[in-house]
């Protein structure tokens, strides 16, 4: 059973890591859970936020070796927040943490948004065990060492392509452990963004459609790639520009195509 599949590189963490901290700021529960688990399972120190307002509350009174944040979300976004993560580090004179986006869409506009704001780098959603233990090699280098950034550019994402099985998310994300609590948590979520997308098209609320696909698109991304992510940035834009009720059809079998997957996914 993959129950009892052995876990992936569960060597034991540098010596410096159990002294250092890092901020995850995500609106998406289920990747602050995801976050969590594996900073946990490798020794990390963390704390997590829902939106950026809350993280620069806490990175006031608290320090952090390590922001990994997501870029789009309610409130205020990562961008927004590491523009006056940086204006406020200039006023008081304090030395600049390190920010990582970690974003579902990593086009050449979006890095270019990454670097204009102040970010030091960028990770591709999903991000599994071996390849944030590879991110905090670079970035949570040795004391005095100056780290290694520009490897933090080669790091891997799930593979993607096919539906996951049970071994495959075990072998990306280091247990069934950290796999089991995360995909309840997915499934959950998104049976909630489902219902308030169908709400916002029977009030033909676009904001607020948008912002239920935005959330959707990182659900189905979550676990690797299946093309129900590419429909949601699709109808995101549709919306955007023409409206709900023009687009209601392709909604309509947006949601039933993503209950086929979370169905899938309850199975594993």
């Amino acid at each position: 059973m993959a129950h009892h599949l052995p876990e992936r590189g569960l060597r034991a963490p540098p010596s410096h890591w159990p002294h250092a901290r890092v901020l995850v700021v995500d609106d998406h529960g289920t990747y602050r859970l995801l976050m969590g688990s594996l900073l946990t399972k490798l020794g990390v120190a963390h704390h997590c936020c829902s939106d950026g307002r809350m993280a620069l509350d806490v990175l006031n009174v608290e320090r952090f070796d390590l922001v990994i944040s997501d870029c789009r979300m309610p409130v205020m976004d990562g961008y927004a927040m590491t523009r006056e993560l940086r204006r406020r580090e200039k006023a008081e004179g304090r030395p600049p943490v390190t920010v990582l986006a970690l974003t579902a869409s990593l086009g050449p506009e979006d890095i270019r948004r990454c670097m204009a704001c102040g970010m030091d780098g960028w990770l591709h959603k999903p991000i599994g065990f071996a390849q944030l233990r590879k991110v905090l090699h670079c970035w949570l280098a040795p004391p005095n060492s100056g780290g290694n950034a520009a490897k933090c550019m080669e790091v891997t994402v799930v593979p993607r392509g096919t539906f996951p099985s049970r071994a495959s998310l075990i072998e990306a994300f280091g247990s069934w452990e950290v796999v089991a609590p995360m995909l309840f948590s997915l499934i959950e979520e998104a049976h909630a963004d489902l219902a308030v997308l169908a709400a916002a098209q029977a009030t033909l609320d676009a904001s607020q459609a948008a912002q239920c696909l935005h959330r959707l698109a990182g659900s189905v991304a979550f676990v690797g790639e299946t093309g129900l992510e590419n429909s949601a940035v699709a109808l995101i834009n549709a919306v955007q520009v023409c409206g709900v009720r023009l687009n209601q059809a392709d909604l309509d079998g947006y949601r039933q195509s993503v209950e086929r997957y979370l169905d899938y996914l309850a199975r594993l």
